[in-house]
């Protein structure tokens, strides 16, 4: 597989227009070929395609946080689109609303998909290696990021905007990314089987990986700043989401009212991001992001346990050996 940048490849795997610091930096880096047909590098610890090593040097050099800013921060594959749009139906809650029929149709989650809505730093703003004009977003700023806690912009670090995290089980993370990447690679160019897919992981080479290293350095950064990082668990989520929906709406500052409980409004944003209503939209089945990626395969499946359909007992038994040995000590458990 050959660290190619051709331009018959979709967008998001092209590596054209780097940046000179980019080009000089990838001398230095280890490289390795994988899960797409394009190398990754392994920059402060966590490998990156080219194309978005290019986006998470220009964020670290441009992006300017600001106070009010929220984050949504996650591994690929962890229920960031799920994130994206209950955060988007939070905040803009007072816009829309089912008492008024036609505000809610015309929600931009009826019309967009979430990744149109709320843009990754590295993968859409920041991407090309220039310095997009920002003053178009109204406060408060809504961004994602799969940057892992080390890597983030010094701006994000000593501000106090929000950052909210969002992780998943290994193995069901592993399952869907591997899903993900095989489609994600135009005819199969460079697919891997499923044994070796699992292997790159457990090594800890994966897009934004080491998965546990990236984790760790949010489930630490929660312990020690309660006040600026959220830690959630897509498990909860799927389990009691309206427990976990009130808790990040507290985090943010923008509780429910008991009025708004009392009207149903928890159960409406739940309902209008559930994975069921998302899925079925037209412009998720059709739909394509401006990177090319096509809507529809952001939504796979979205259950908890779906590992057990793929992985075998021995796999099984090495992934949750890592996870141990990486998580016991601090008592974070799937």
């Amino acid at each position: 597989m050959s660290n190619t940048c051709d331009f018959s490849l979709p967008t998001y795997l092209q590596c054209h227009n780097l940046t000179d610091e980019c080009k000089e930096l990838l001398r230095s880096l280890a490289s390795e070929n994988g899960w797409l047909p394009t190398s990754h590098h392994l920059y402060q610890g966590f490998w990156y395609i080219t194309r978005h090593l290019n986006g998470v040097l220009s964020a670290q050099h441009h992006f300017k946080a600001q106070d009010s800013d929220i984050f949504l921060l996650s591994q690929p594959k962890s229920g960031t689109t799920w994130l994206k749009a209950i955060l988007l139906a939070l905040l803009n809650r007072s816009r829309y609303s089912e008492p008024d029929r036609q505000l809610l149709l015309d929600h931009p989650l009826l019309q967009k998909n979430p990744h149109d809505l709320v843009l990754h730093l590295e993968t859409r703003l920041y991407v090309e290696g220039t310095n997009p004009d920002l003053s178009s977003f109204t406060s408060p700023r809504l961004f994602a990021t799969h940057i892992p806690f080390v890597s983030l912009p010094e701006s994000v670090k000593e501000s106090k905007c929000k950052l909210v995290y969002m992780c998943r089980n290994p193995k069901d993370t592993f399952v869907s990314l591997w899903h993900f990447t095989r489609e994600m690679s135009p005819n199969d160019i460079g697919t891997n089987t499923l044994e070796e897919a699992f292997d790159m992981f457990c090594r800890g080479f994966s897009m934004f990986g080491p998965h546990w290293d990236h984790v760790l350095g949010y489930y630490k950064a929660s312990l020690e700043m309660p006040h600026k990082v959220l830690f959630l668990k897509y498990e909860e989520m799927k389990d009691k989401p309206s427990e976990q929906l009130k808790r990040l709406a507290d985090f943010l500052g923008c509780p429910f009212s008991r009025e708004e409980e009392a009207d149903g409004r928890v159960d409406e944003i739940i309902r209008l991001c559930s994975f069921n209503n998302l899925s079925k939209l037209e412009v998720n089945q059709t739909g394509k992001l401006l990177t090319g990626h096509e809507n529809k395969s952001f939504f796979r499946k979205g259950e908890v346990g779906d590992w057990v359909n793929y992985l075998t007992p021995e796999m099984v038994e090495r992934i949750d050996r890592i996870t141990e040995e990486k998580f016991g000590d601090l008592g974070l458990k799937f």
